[in-house]
């Protein structure tokens, strides 16, 4: 009886197990290689997502500037139809006096004003004087109602500027709140053992940087200024949206660095893409800007010999690197070079 009641107790527990897949490499440790490949591949989607947060704010801010032009230019247009309205309003007061109102201020302070210049000509109460201040009223008006509608097209055009960055920042966070869970899901010694790796990786990668810095001493001009500028942020985290002293982004770093250089570049690497003369990758030079993405997400600046300095993603600091034999930086693929 008791072999028959043990035998059940195996048999139950075997076929539990199959059930739920309790098999010995269910319990395998994760490959920590394989989840910093994955935290990693999160950190570059929101860097990505970061650099269309930017150029998104950079059109935000351009399109803010073009709707305060066409507003002010709207009350200037409306003050100028205040104006001749109640200069229009004078001329009837003296009529009214004069004599009541004729057919011709009938017309002149009808809702069509066009209908009063149809048929001016005829009307002898109206002199060529008051003619021509009513045809000034009309266009006046027509020109406030055009810049009227191009104020509320601005409008929509600003809110959707705006509602794009704040969706692009929104994924960014997503990207880096899904790398943290990952490593949250880990075990305490598992996660110290990667950050650990990480860590280690950072520091070579910041000592390999270090020792090149003296190939940017020989570089002259402008180039120069900001390829050493930029070497000099080596070490610094990567943050998306910081422009120094000691957090950077892709696009903060290289505006800042030509900055120091006496040139102007917007926060945004989009942006930096379509700005200085374009170089080819076979005539590129120290301190050239180059760029990576399809739309542009990623820019650096070259050093010569297939390198770059650049502030690579969150959870890295900023590095010297080496491209692949086809200049593309991992999984983002070289699309051009700017040199200032």
């Amino acid at each position: 009886m008791k072999r028959r009641y043990w035998r059940s107790i195996q048999i139950s527990g075997i076929s539990l197990a199959l059930i739920l897949g309790l098999t010995p490499q269910s319990f395998a440790a994760p490959n920590l290689k394989d989840v910093q490949a994955k935290v990693e591949a999160l950190q570059e989607e929101a860097a990505i997502a970061a650099e269309n947060a930017q150029a998104a704010k950079i059109q935000l801010a351009s399109l803010t500037r073009t709707l305060a032009s066409v507003q002010q230019k709207a009350a200037v247009q409306k003050n100028n139809v205040d104006s001749l309205s109640k200069s229009l309003s004078a001329i009837a007061v003296t009529q009214f006096k004069s004599g009541g109102l004729s057919q011709s201020l009938e017309l002149l302070f009808s809702s069509d004003p066009q209908l009063y210049l149809s048929t001016a000509g005829s009307l002898e109460a109206i002199t060529r004087k008051k003619a021509i201040q009513l045809r000034q009223f009309s266009a006046a008006q027509q020109r406030l109602t055009a810049t009227t509608f191009t104020v509320n097209d601005k409008l929509t055009l600003v809110a959707r500027a705006k509602a794009k960055y704040e969706a692009e920042m929104k994924s960014a966070q997503k990207k880096l709140d899904e790398a943290q869970a990952l490593l949250d899901s880990l075990q305490a010694a598992e996660r110290e053992r990667l950050l650990k790796l990480q860590q280690q990786q950072e520091d070579a990668d910041q000592a390999s940087s270090l020792a090149q810095v003296a190939l940017a001493n020989n570089v002259s001009g402008r180039a120069g200024i900001a390829l050493r500028f930029a070497l000099k942020q080596i070490g610094d985290k990567y943050v998306f949206g910081a422009a120094g002293p000691v957090l950077w982004d892709c696009s903060g770093l290289t505006m800042r660095a030509y900055q120091a250089a006496g040139v102007s570049l917007p926060h945004s690497s989009r942006s930096q893409a379509r700005m200085g003369k374009s170089v080819t990758k076979g005539a590129l030079m120290p301190g050239d800007l180059m760029f990576f993405g399809s739309p542009v997400s990623h820019v650096g600046i070259y050093m010569g010999g297939g390198k770059m300095v650049h502030a690579p993603r969150p959870g890295s600091r900023v590095k010297v690197v080496q491209f692949d034999s086809s200049y593309n930086l991992g999984r983002k693929r070289f699309v051009g070079a700017r040199r200032f």
